[in-house]
């Protein structure tokens, strides 16, 4: 196979492996193509020199490859903290929040909330027409502040905060099958 052959499909299924994560864990997701981004980036803008040389194409097919397998092991990544992938993408927003705004919450609570998290998430999300309901987008928003308030969560006064989980919490939801 052509060496830039085999790149471009690297690349596509990078970029749907992607994809399907984005759909649960926007958060991993849009850090999963920021790298994907900066590989690419780098991949165009290489030296002409380097544009017909073998081991240029040999490292960067092998970068896809790693950030392939590395998108695949997030998929069980929640398995270590004795959550599934669903409560992960919970998880993983409340933690990336803690991050940007700078304030600490304990790890076992942060786990906790992600499950209850997606709980609340799921009763809602058994409604098929959600998504056009303001009376259930609104019931979910109040369901998610009172259980935060509830944890604690987040310990600073932040708006933004709610903006976030709420943003994630209707990703999921968009791209939920219910059964």
């Amino acid at each position: 196979m052509e060496s830039s052959t085999k790149i471009k499909l690297l690349q596509q299924l990078l970029a749907k492996v992607i994809g399907e994560m984005k759909k649960v864990n926007k958060v991993k997701g849009v850090d999963f193509t920021k790298k994907m981004q900066v590989l690419v980036e780098r991949y165009n803008n290489r030296d002409a020199n380097d544009i017909l040389r073998s081991e240029v194409y040999e490292e960067m097919a092998e970068q896809l490859t790693n950030l392939i397998w590395e998108v695949h092991k997030e998929f069980s990544a929640g398995d270590l903290l004795g959550i599934d992938f669903e409560e992960k993408a919970f998880y993983d927003i409340l933690k990336d929040l803690c991050v940007k705004y700078d304030f600490n919450y304990p790890e076992d609570k942060l786990i906790e909330l992600a499950k209850r998290v997606k709980d609340l998430v799921d009763a809602q999300a058994k409604f098929p027409d959600w998504n056009k309901r303001d009376d259930i987008k609104s019931a979910l928003k109040v369901g998610l502040i009172l259980l935060l308030d509830e944890f604690g969560y987040p310990p600073v006064e932040r708006d933004e905060v709610y903006v976030e989980i709420f943003e994630q919490a209707e990703n999921f939801k968009k791209n939920r099958t219910t059964t």
